[in-house]
């Protein structure tokens, strides 16, 4: 592992401010500058961040599942002994378990504050850009997989629930900023596409949102062959009802023929 800069000795200044980005792919940096880490160490610093409170046999058992306990208990000293001959090392050993130090910002603890602070009613000025990209992309380990399932769900949620808090309060262009970056991150979730509705409908834009409901009705029809829900379909309701009323052939009237009323349908 080898960088640019150096951690400093004390009374040598201020500690250098470091970050691991695992979000979009992984980038250790000290004072912005990329440390580089060979990439087999870099399973190691991720999944130690992603599991702060792992013990060693539980890393070791995700970094080398395929071999025996006591072998990966061996290629995980290895590995710690490695990183901790560099002074950029982030990593701080407590007892059995391996963790961070503390003054590294992780990029995906702040999409998970994010997502608490909008849980709490907060409107956090990070939302646009948290987690906008993947956890690291390209890495297929069965607990890269999983973690990335999770946090890219977490944002999801966060975007909608920002949407419709922005909603319930009257602030539609903020609203539906949230929820066309929901829909950008996932374009066949259908809650997305419902917030984008109700949000015209608020506005008095019954164009735009039957136009946004028709469009979502297409995607789900060329790509699942599904039909919008129920609920969905629900919100147009009122407003589509007078064009169906008026597009509707008058029945014939009967007794004027002598024959019965024949019932027409759409």
């Amino acid at each position: 592992m080898t960088g640019h800069s150096k951690m400093p000795t004390a009374g040598a200044g201020p500690a250098p401010r470091v970050s691991l980005q695992l979000l979009g792919g992984f980038r250790l940096l000290h004072d912005d500058v990329p440390v580089v880490v060979p990439r087999g160490l870099q399973r190691v610093i991720a999944l130690i961040g992603l599991r702060p409170a792992a013990t060693r046999s539980h890393l070791a058992g995700l970094l080398w599942p395929e071999t025996s306990e006591e072998r990966a208990l061996s290629s995980l000293r290895t590995a710690l002994w490695r990183l901790r001959q560099d002074p950029c090392c982030p990593l701080l050993t407590d007892g059995d378990t391996v963790r961070l130090d503390p003054t590294v910002h992780l990029d995906t603890d702040e999409l998970v504050d994010v997502a608490s602070r909008v849980r709490d009613g907060e409107v956090p000025d990070a939302v646009r850009v948290a987690g906008r990209h993947d956890l690291l992309p390209g890495w297929y380990d069965d607990w890269v997989l999983l973690e990335r399932e999770r946090l890219r769900q977490l944002r999801l949620h966060m975007l909608e629930q920002l949407a419709g808090n922005h909603l319930a309060a009257g602030r539609h262009g903020e609203a539906l900023e949230a929820a066309l970056e929901a829909m950008a991150a996932e374009p066949l979730r259908e809650t997305p596409h419902r917030l984008v509705v109700r949000i015209h409908l608020a506005e008095g834009n019954a164009f735009e949102a039957v136009h946004a409901f028709y469009v979502y009705r297409d995607l789900l029809l060329r790509e699942l062959r599904l039909e919008p829900s129920p609920a969905m379909c629900a919100l147009l309701d009122e407003t589509l009802a007078p064009i169906r009323h008026a597009s509707r052939p008058p029945a014939p009237r009967s007794g004027v023929t002598g024959r019965s009323p024949r019932v027409t349908g759409r």
